[in-house]
């Protein structure tokens, strides 16, 4: 699978600022792709590159083993941005879904460390996503935290039954979100 980063990541190894990455990013300067949310990434072996064209010592294996893939499930644009807000940074990526079926596209080729689901979405819901990623074993090790607006006692059993690692009600502060995520991700890199 190919390696991303994002703007900021780049930036943070080049001890520059995000803007001036992103103005050589816009400027093409650096070769980029852009996601299906409009956010410019950079392909690694196209950073690799520039970083040695420009003659820049960076050890790209130090952010490797620190980035944090979530992968944010619900058909909420509203819930989605406030996540995006309160969860970005440099040493997380960020991919969105709007139903349970997109959501499994996105499984495969994102491969994310934590999926953030909520359970009423059209087509396939959450308490069927989650069933189906803890069932595979490629992908069981995925932390499931549920943020659902359905907080109840039947849904809250039936989503930890199926596998979910917490849940979670909407709303829920920025503190409770991100308390619960960095203590899913113990083994990773704080948020």
């Amino acid at each position: 699978m190919k390696k991303y980063y994002s703007i900021p990541q780049a930036a943070k190894l080049c001890s520059i600022s995000r803007a001036t990455m992103h103005r050589w990013v816009v400027a093409g300067k650096i070769k980029s792709h852009r996601t299906a949310g409009g956010h410019h990434r950079l392909l690694s072996e196209d950073f690799n590159k520039w970083l040695s064209d420009n003659e820049i010592p960076v050890e790209i294996e130090e952010i490797e083993n620190e980035r944090i893939k979530i992968l944010i499930v619900d058909d909420e644009v509203s819930i989605q941005k406030y996540l995006i807000k309160i969860l970005a940074g440099v040493f997380v990526d960020i991919e969105l879904a709007s139903s349970g079926f997109e959501a499994g596209k996105k499984l495969i080729q994102f491969q994310p460390d934590l999926i953030i689901l909520d359970l009423y979405m059209p087509n396939m819901d959450g308490f069927e996503v989650c069933e189906i990623v803890k069932k595979d074993p490629s992908s069981q090790k995925i932390k499931i935290l549920i943020l659902s607006g359905h907080d109840t006692l039947e849904n809250r059993e039936k989503a930890l039954s199926l596998g979910a690692d917490a849940f979670l009600s909407k709303p829920s502060s920025k503190q409770e979100i991100i308390g619960c995520v960095e203590n899913l991700l113990k083994s990773k890199k704080s948020i």
